[in-house]
């Protein structure tokens, strides 16, 4: 280079330095993550655990301090054995996503993430999970996208082998000893908080998604490897088949309907005009047995129910709908919600939530009155004893305000939007019982088309919905709290039988009694035997001391349990 180019070159600005990211190893970068999503996405569960602590002491700080360190210690020990210098980015990434929309929705809803709760999410089909993006669910996915986005700002550090795994021990070490610490020192306090409430632990993200996540796939997995138990003898009695006249009963399946907002249970408002015109017999304390589809669906068609819950023997079990089948019953599904759960399987089953019916379908979704179409198809082929399930969309959340006609906005203001934290709860309240008071329509219509097809059947009819609904009370919403410390609005539901003109008769039921009757609680429990009792269907696994009708056949009175005490 000559003078001139020399001189000419040192006249020239000097290139910007490049901005180095930092460069840390796999493990200092998993430190580092995991740091910022115990203190970010983990809200729901630092509001809860300091709920009741003055902040203007010090020791709630220590308090906090010990539960920050167990928090990054439990994370390191779950995600550490894992963490390369490959995938500790996509790891945290990971990690971050799912800790943030698990904040989201357990701050939006007051659910917890345990397993009941993700094997929902799981089964949860595209339309239920398009009534969940709201305003709010797409500002905490771009929250999960920027704090997803954060460890790829720090390069992670090669170590020779050798190094790469004594830092990994030592990881570790660190968190093992670290988090047994804070777990001492806190013991007391802390030990005395998850006693308090339980439902504490499943609000440490991601934690609760790993676990739940984990043992619902477990608990799927056993009860598809292990074998169905053995079908049961079931055959009809010698009067039910002499009849004269076939039987249609149709079972509805209520949908989200929590006896709080039933009128005929006592509710100010009415929202049940309709069926208060007609002769049913309503039960006025029914416990569902779960709060959620996914689990009170298969619990209330089989013989264990809430009082032997086991919810892999249950899945395993077939269905009083498979019973009535091979007892010689035509039974038929008809569905207006996302499946049955298993208890049909192999029965003829009608998905009519796709039905091309302008006044009754709309936005992917359908009204119930669509089944009635159905019911009518079945009839009018059916020659023998028949079973109709009708499944409801009934009150499915949180999209209340398109569970009914315009001409049924009778509560207003009403919430019309799928985001619930945009509403006040006196809108929320109205939507909901204006979907109840479709429910009545829907229930009092359907009564009328049985009514109609007397002169070829003996018809009756039964309702009660598969769990209840928060709506902002205790600051819950929606559904699919664990059982034992789900509120009473998620467990009481309500339940109702009518039964037509000489129906009752046929069917050997004394509706006075069974007035009586109605005083007294029941459950779930009591549906699957109360059906074969009401069918006359002979099984092992009948138990009349569950069966509503029991007591109130010929005028058997004597064995009727004491009504409630109010």
């Amino acid at each position: 280079m000559t003078t001139r180019n020399m001189a000419a070159a040192s006249l020239r600005p000097a290139a910007p330095r490049r901005l180095q990211r930092p460069q840390l190893p796999a493990d200092a970068v998993l430190g580092v993550g995991l740091a910022v999503i115990a203190l970010g996405p983990n809200l729901p569960f630092w509001q809860a655990a300091l709920a009741q602590r003055d902040l203007a002491q010090p020791a709630t700080w220590a308090f906090a301090a010990l539960l920050f360190v167990l928090l990054v210690a439990l994370h390191t020990l779950l995600l550490a054995p894992f963490a390369s210098r490959r995938t500790v980015r996509p790891l945290l990434s990971l990690a971050a996503i799912a800790s943030t929309l698990a904040a989201y929705f357990i701050h939006a809803y007051g659910v917890v993430l345990d397993p009941t709760m993700l094997r929902n999410v799981l089964a949860t089909d595209a339309r239920e999970a398009g009534e969940l993006l709201t305003p709010g669910f797409a500002g905490a996915c771009a929250l999960a996208a920027v704090l997803a986005a954060l460890p790829w700002s720090i390069r992670v550090k090669a170590l020779p082998w050798r190094r790469a795994l004594l830092a990994r021990a030592a990881t570790l070490g660190i968190a093992l000893l670290a988090g047994g610490a804070a777990l001492l020192l806190s013991f007391h306090d802390f030990s005395s908080m998850i006693r308090n409430d339980r439902s504490l632990r499943y609000l440490i993200s991601p934690a609760n998604v790993v676990w739940s996540l984990g043992s619902a796939l477990a608990g799927d997995a056993h009860v598809a490897a292990a074998a169905s138990d053995p079908a049961e003898p079931a055959t009809r009695a010698a009067q039910a088949t002499g009849a004269h006249k076939p039987t249609l009963f149709v079972l509805v399946v209520g949908e989200t309907a929590r006896a709080a907002n039933f009128s005929l249970n006592g509710y100010a408002r009415q929202t049940n005009p309709e069926l208060e015109q007609l002769d049913v017999v309503y039960f006025k304390d029914v416990t569902a047995c779960g709060t959620s589809t996914e689990v009170s669906l298969p619990c209330m068609f089989s013989p264990f129910g809430r009082a032997a819950y086991d919810e892999q023997r249950i899945r395993r079990h077939e269905s009083l709908l498979h019973l009535l089948a091979r007892a010689g019953l035509d039974v038929v599904w008809l569905d207006n919600q996302s499946g049955c759960k298993g208890v049909c399987r192999g029965l003829e089953t009608h998905d009519v939530s796709h039905a091309q019916t302008p006044e009754l379908c709309a936005a992917d979704r359908c009204l119930d009155e669509v089944m009635l179409q159905g019911l009518a198809e079945v009839a009018a082929r059916a020659q023998r004893d028949t079973v109709v399930v009708m499944h409801q969309l009934g009150n499915h959340g949180p999209a209340y305000f398109r569970r009914y006609p315009a001409d049924l906005r009778r509560f207003t203001p009403a919430c019309e939007s799928q985001d619930l934290r945009s509403c006040s709860r006196e809108e929320i309240v109205n939507a909901y019982d204006n979907a109840i008071l479709y429910t009545d329509r829907f229930l009092a219509r359907t009564i009328g088309a049985l009514a109609a097809l007397q002169p070829r059947f003996d018809v009756a009819l039964a309702y009660v919905s598969d769990h209840g609904e928060s709506l902002g009370e205790n600051g819950l919403y929606l559904h699919g709290m664990p059982y034992l410390i789900a509120p009473r609005e998620q467990k009481e539901v309500p339940m109702l039988w009518w039964f037509g003109q000489g129906a009752a008769h046929a069917l050997d039921i004394d509706l006075a009694c069974l007035q009586l009757r109605a005083r007294a609680p029941a459950s779930h429990d009591n549906l699957f035997h109360s059906i074969l009792g009401l069918l006359s269907v002979e099984t092992a696994r009948y138990q009349a001391a569950q069966d509503l009708f029991s007591g109130c056949r010929t005028n058997a009175l004597v064995s009727l349990p004491p009504p409630a005490q109010n």
